[in-house]
């Protein structure tokens, strides 16, 4: 080959190649231009943005946050202000005022008595609950547990049952969840260990206690009801904080998707993979939209949890995870059922309760037994009433 025929090719590759880059940085510019660089629409109804609520089975979507550092009395409000059926809500109201009784008298125990008081807390404000709902429920507890025959200082030893009739079957039926019973065992079986393993307000705490299990919340932000006007389509969507912003933790997120539609540069906003219909007349969505929305929040809002704070911590649970370990029940049923099994020791065998909290889970009940109580009256007080509640000094 010639010297000019070398130059000549030379030449020829580098044009090539700047054409190439050219082609490159146009294709990135047209990419860059079909970003949505404000987020989507937010669904709106009667003038407010819909978000994702504490309450699960009848929110108020409409209604704006209360802002109080304690619902008792907000409930109380709500309970005396019901005009219809008084008697109902006149009962429901003194099965509130036990729960608040034994709250303030849970707060001058110490750590092996308080689960008693607590969990007398817990089943008085579930009974309310479920009056005000007007749910059928058996006056048993619904709940027993047991120590299996062993030495062994280990919270695997520790047997809830769930009983198809009782307060907490009640509750069950309440959430959707009834009781899952067979020919050969009629009751729900758990052990402590799993039950605190599938609790979010304390999983922190669990995993530094066990740290040979994986994590089962993944931290999300502002989760919300957006829409797609030329679909007729809406869905939720979240993000993700930028550490969790990357392809394992997509893998772990079965039924979500990252929208391509935004630049996922900052952390990547993700959606339900499933739609439901949302169609606007007049900027007012007609009545099967609506209908379907609160289907749709119906299906999916299981798959959130929320952590009782001054801030908005909001989290999916995994369902990716093929183990005998995860538990496909809400927090308010797992809370109940935990605190009656930590009850029955701190009543019967506080000897035992002693030697778990001075051993490697101690921190872990400790934290369960001291938090719970807060979660678990912050969310059946979002059930009763449907609203959301925020501690006072937090800017909605």
């Amino acid at each position: 080959m010639t010297l000019d025929r070398i130059q000549s090719v030379k030449k020829s590759v580098y044009v090539n190649r700047k054409r190439v880059k050219k082609l490159e940085e146009d294709l990135k510019d047209v990419k860059s231009k079909i970003k949505t660089k404000d987020p989507r629409p937010t669904i709106i109804k009667d003038n407010n943005e819909l978000t994702i609520r504490k309450t699960i089975v009848e929110p108020n979507f409409t209604s704006k946050a209360v802002l109080t550092d304690s619902t008792w009395h907000y409930v109380e409000m709500y309970f005396k202000r019901r005009k219809s059926d008084k008697k109902k809500y006149e009962e429901a109201l003194n099965y509130w005022n036990q729960s608040k009784n034994f709250f303030n008298a849970t707060e001058t125990l110490d750590i092996l008595s308080k689960p008693l008081t607590t969990y007398y807390c817990f089943l008085n404000a579930t009974k309310a609950l479920l009056t005000c709902k007007s749910i059928a429920f058996d006056t048993k507890h619904g709940v027993s547990g047991k120590r299996r025959d062993s030495k062994s200082n280990n919270l695997n030893n520790e047997i809830i049952f769930i009983h198809p009739s009782g307060v907490l079957s009640g509750l069950c039926n309440y959430l959707g969840q009834p009781v899952r019973t067979n020919i050969k065992q009629r009751r729900e079986e758990y052990t402590l260990k799993d039950i605190l393993y599938n609790l979010e307000f304390i999983h922190r705490a669990y995993t530094m206690t066990y740290t040979n299990q994986s994590e089962l919340f993944i931290p999300v932000e502002e989760p919300r009801f957006v829409h797609e006007k030329s679909l007729k389509k809406g869905w939720i969507e979240t993000k993700l904080e930028p550490q969790y912003s990357n392809k394992s933790t997509m893998s772990k997120l079965k039924g979500f998707e990252m929208d391509p539609s935004y630049e996922n540069s900052n952390g990547y906003v993700i959606r339900i993979k499933k739609r439901f219909k949302w169609n606007i007349l007049r900027n007012r969505p007609d009545d099967m939209s609506v209908a379907a929305l609160r289907s749709y929040y119906k299906n999916h809002r299981k798959r959130f949890r929320y952590i009782y704070s001054a801030n908005k911590l909001w989290y999916i649970k995994r369902n990716d995870l093929n183990n005998s370990h995860l538990i496909d029940r809400d927090s308010l049923i797992l809370m109940f059922g935990a605190m009656h099994r930590l009850s029955e020791m701190s009543r019967y065998d506080p000897n035992t309760l002693d030697k778990h909290l001075s051993g490697k889970a101690g921190w872990l009940i400790s934290e369960f037994t001291t938090k719970s109580i807060y979660q678990f009256i912050d969310m059946i007080s979002s059930e009763i009433t449907g609203d959301d509640f925020r501690v006072t000094g937090f800017r909605t």
